[in-house]
């Protein structure tokens, strides 16, 4: 008889050991655990882990991070495609704790994808989107 091993918590501890993730890394989060498209709370707490580690990670892996948040605020809690107050409490929260790049695309692909989302919130994204450090730099780079 075996055990159950809970995928997700045991490869994001080890990305987080390591420093970084990897486009390897993220081929396998999406192939062995999220294969199912499905997020749950505990998953995305441990996607914000990675982010609070302020590690040096691949590209693809602030896709993953966007998607995956975004499919667990938006499209899979209930209402569907309603950002909830209790829903944008914790992710400004998570988003708070981290304060980077990959935070605010989250956040800002929310509210790109959502419906309805509560008037303080939006105004809360656009707060942080004038104020974290690297956005400015971030956003002068790309233009």
């Amino acid at each position: 008889m075996g055990f159950a091993v809970e995928k997700s918590r045991t490869i994001i501890s080890a990305m987080i050991l390591g420093r970084k993730v990897t486009a390897q890394d993220v081929a396998w989060l999406r192939r062995e655990v999220f294969a199912d498209g499905e997020v749950t709370r505990e998953s995305a707490e441990e996607l914000f882990a990675v982010v609070r580690a302020g590690m040096s990670n691949a590209p693809e892996w602030t896709e993953l991070f966007v998607e995956l948040i975004t499919d667990y605020v938006v499209w899979q809690s209930r209402p569907t495609g309603v950002v909830t107050d209790e829903e944008a409490e914790w992710l400004i929260g998570r988003a708070d704790e981290c304060k980077s790049l990959d935070a605010l695309a989250a956040l800002v692909n929310v509210l790109a994808e959502a419906h309805r989302a509560p008037q303080w919130f939006v105004t809360a994204v656009r707060a942080r989107a004038l104020q974290w450090p690297g956005v400015e730099a971030a956003l002068r780079a790309r233009a």
